[in-house]
């Protein structure tokens, strides 16, 4: 799965398929900004279903489910606007379920923005409440750890799951905050395999970047290009149904356009998914 944050944000709705399409990925994931972006560029909805079926593609998950957390919908929205900088707070669970139904998205990826005085309890509840309403547009639910967030590593993403306790609800793993978290292969392991609902390669550098929010969103290197030790982490997912998404957020990669930054990250995550099967 080509993730969206692997190829500029500019690019067209039609490059974006076309080129993951050519790089040889079975599926992608959007963001409510780039569903956005194709209705502006004049796509009518029935039209975004036909060119994903046209070339082959699912769309795996959405990102991000940002308002779910005590706090955080309030907060979100003062911030929509010229101050969000991402595009991401116009799309709240309203949005974000239409668009998933619009383009059969299989998940939906929770993640802590704002921080909050809620503990691992109140969090649970939050994301049981969640993963009950995605339910009922067949959504599943991953809740992805950020180092910096109160959810800053697998143990307590899985705590908050594990406690939650709903058939749609899981974890996303993605290699670069598991890397900068501290996260260990011992703490996956007390993750059921059948509860990693999304997966999410990159690589980096062995010591952490001094500013790590600048360096996820500018500085991931693609799989195999670092100092991660991804293929350990592959064989500890190989149990996932997650499917294997690339996401490598890189200015030198983006300035490559996005059919060769597609054309790298596929045939980079390739060759190390061969080396994790490669005993």
């Amino acid at each position: 799965m080509l993730c969206s944050g692997t190829l500029p944000r500019a690019t067209t709705f039609a490059d974006r398929v076309a080129a993951a399409a050519a790089a040889g990925f079975a599926g992608i994931s959007l963001w409510g900004r780039d569903y956005d972006a194709a209705r502006a560029e004049g796509h009518r909805d029935a039209d975004i279903r036909v060119m994903l079926d046209d070339h082959g593609l699912a769309v795996g998950e959405l990102d991000p489910a940002w308002w779910w957390l005590p706090g955080a919908a309030e907060i979100g929205a003062s911030l929509a606007g010229a101050a969000d900088t991402e595009g991401v707070f116009a799309y709240g669970e309203t949005e974000l379920f239409r668009i998933a139904e619009t383009v059969g998205a299989r998940s939906v990826n929770a993640v802590d923005v704002f921080g909050g005085e809620w503990d691992v309890a109140a969090a649970a509840d939050a994301f049981a409440g969640l993963c009950d309403r995605a339910a009922e547009h067949g959504l599943l639910v991953h809740v992805e750890f950020l180092p910096w967030s109160r959810i800053p590593d697998v143990s307590t993403a899985w705590e908050i799951v594990r406690r939650a306790d709903r058939p749609n609800g899981g974890v996303a793993i993605d290699a670069w905050h598991f890397a900068r978290s501290g996260s260990t292969l011992a703490d996956l392991a007390s993750v059921p395999s059948d509860r990693v609902l999304g997966i999410q390669l990159d690589d980096g550098p062995t010591a952490a970047e001094p500013d790590l929010v600048t360096a996820t969103l500018h500085e991931r290197r693609l799989p195999g290009k670092g100092a991660f030790d991804l293929r350990s982490l592959c064989r500890a997912l190989a149990g996932s149904p997650a499917p294997i998404g690339v996401e490598v957020f890189s200015d030198d990669l983006h300035a490559l356009g996005p059919a060769e930054a597609a054309r790298r990250a596929g045939d980079a995550t390739r060759a190390v998914l061969a080396g994790a099967a490669d005993r």
